[in-house]
C-alpha cells in the first residue's frame, strides 16, 4: 500500500510517516518548496512537492496512493494575518480532499484537533459527543479547525471515505518549530517559567498519536471522530514533572488570569509592531481559563488505542530539545 502524508515535515506528520514506515507502508510525503525537511532525514520516503492551494500538484501527489493521511495544518495561536490559518486549514483541506475524491483514494484519515470539541462546565473530561458551535471557538486557530472539520464530516456524509482523529496535546521528539506546548516545555527546562496560571491540558506522546492514526485507518468507522489523547494534567503538574526530570525547582507562583491578559495584549501589540512572534497570546490566556481535559475512551474501545504515561512523553521531548541544543542539560545528569 502507498500512502500520501501531508505535513510530514512537521511534528505530528513526521511521527505518522515514521509509524507508517514501521508498518511496512510505502510513504509519499507532500512538502512545500523550500520547507525545512530535517524531520524527514533518514526516512525512506518519496518526496512530492506541492501546495494545498494548487489542485494540479495535489492530484499528481495523490496519483497511485490508496491512502491519504492529511496531517498538515497551520498551528499558531497568534498571527498578524489570521487569513493564513483559514487558507491553510479550511481551504487547503477542501482542496486536498476534493482532489482525493477525484483521484479515487480508497481511505482517508483527517487530523483535526480537540480544539474543535466542547468543554464540560464542571471540568470533567469531554468526549466526541460534547457539543460545540463555531461561537464557542476561541481564536482563529480553533475556528479554522472547527470549520475544516465540519466540512470533512459533511463530505463523509456525502460518501467520502474519511475518518477523523482529534489529537489532544502531543509532546515528544520532532517538535521542530516548536508548537506552543513545546515552548512551554522548553521554557520550563531552561528556567524561563517562574510562574504559571491555573489551567489543564491532556498530554499525549506524539508517537502514540501517530499509532492512533494507523488504528483509525485500519479500524475507524467512516464519518466518525476519535480523540487521541493521554493523561489530563494541570499546568502545575506538568511543570512539576518537568522540574523533577531536569533537577529544577518548579514554579510556585500562580498568576491570576486577569493579570496575565493585559500582558498578552501588550505582547501581541509589540509583536505586530516589530514584526516578530510572541510566546504569550490573548487567545492562549483566554483558553487557559478552562481545564482542557478529554477522554480517549471511544478510541480505546473501537480502535484498541493506548497511550503511555505523560512522564515519558515529556522526557522524550526534553531529550529531543537537548539534542538540538535548544534546551539546557539536565542538572540531574551533571
Amino acid at each position: 500500500m502507498k500512502a500520501l502524508v501531508t505535513g510530514a515535515s512537521g511534528f505530528v506528520g513526521a511521527a505518522v510517516a515514521r509509524a507508517l514506515l514501521r508498518a511496512g507502508t510505502e510513504v509519499r510525503v507532500l512538502v512545500r518548496a523550500g520547507s525545512d525537511r530535517s524531520n524527514l532525514q533518514g526516512l525512506n520516503v518519496e518526496l512530492a512537492t506541492g501546495e494545498l492551494g494548487d489542485a494540479v500538484s495535489l492530484e499528481s501527489s495523490l496519483a497511485g496512493c490508496e491512502a491519504l493521511f492529511h496531517v498538515a495544518a497551520e498551528y499558531r495561536l497568534w498571527t498578524p494575518d489570521p487569513g493564513t490559518l483559514y487558507r491553510s486549514n479550511v481551504e487547503g483541506t477542501r482542496n486536498l480532499l476534493s482532489a482525493a475524491r477525484r483521484v479515487g483514494v480508497a481511505r482517508i484519515v483527517y487530523t483535526s484537533s480537540v480544539a474543535t470539541l466542547g468543554l464540560r462546565a464542571d471540568g470533567s473530561p469531554a468526549d466526541e459527543q460534547t457539543g460545540a458551535q463555531l461561537a464557542d471557538m476561541i481564536g482563529h486557530y480553533k475556528r479554522s479547525k472547527f470549520l475544516a472539520e465540519q466540512w470533512v464530516l459533511e463530505a463523509a456524509r456525502d460518501g467520502l471515505p474519511v475518518v477523523v482523529v482529534n489529537p489532544s496535546t502531543p509532546v515528544g521528539p520532532g517538535d521542530i518549530k516548536p508548537t506552543p506546548t513545546g515552548r512551554i516545555v522548553l521554557d520550563a527546562v531552561n528556567g524561563r517559567m517562574p510562574a504559571y496560571v491555573d489551567t489543564g491540558l491532556n498530554i499525549v506522546h506524539v508517537d502514540d498519536v501517530a499509532e492512533g492514526h494507523l488504528l483509525a485507518f485500519e479500524r475507524g468507522r467512516i464519518g466518525e471522530r476519535y480523540i487521541l489523547g493521554g493523561t489530563d494534567m494541570t499546568l502545575r503538574e506538568i511543570l512539576e514533572t518537568i522540574a523533577a526530570l531536569v533537577g529544577r525547582r518548579p514554579p510556585r507562583v500562580r498568576l491570576p488570569h486577569a493579570l496575565v491578559l493585559p500582558l498578552a495584549y501588550a505582547a501581541e501589540a509589540y509583536a505586530r509592531l516589530m514584526n516578530t512572534d510572541t510566546r504569550i497570546t490573548v487567545d492562549g490566556v483566554r483558553m487557559a481559563r478552562h481545564h482542557m481535559f478529554f477522554s480517549s475512551g471511544k478510541a480505546a474501545r473501537e480502535l484498541g488505542y493506548r497511550a503511555r504515561p505523560p512522564q515519558q512523553a515529556l522526557e522524550d521531548a526534553i531529550r529531543y530539545f537537548q539534542a538540538r541544543g535548544s534546551a539546557v542539560r539536565s542538572r540531574r545528569a551533571e
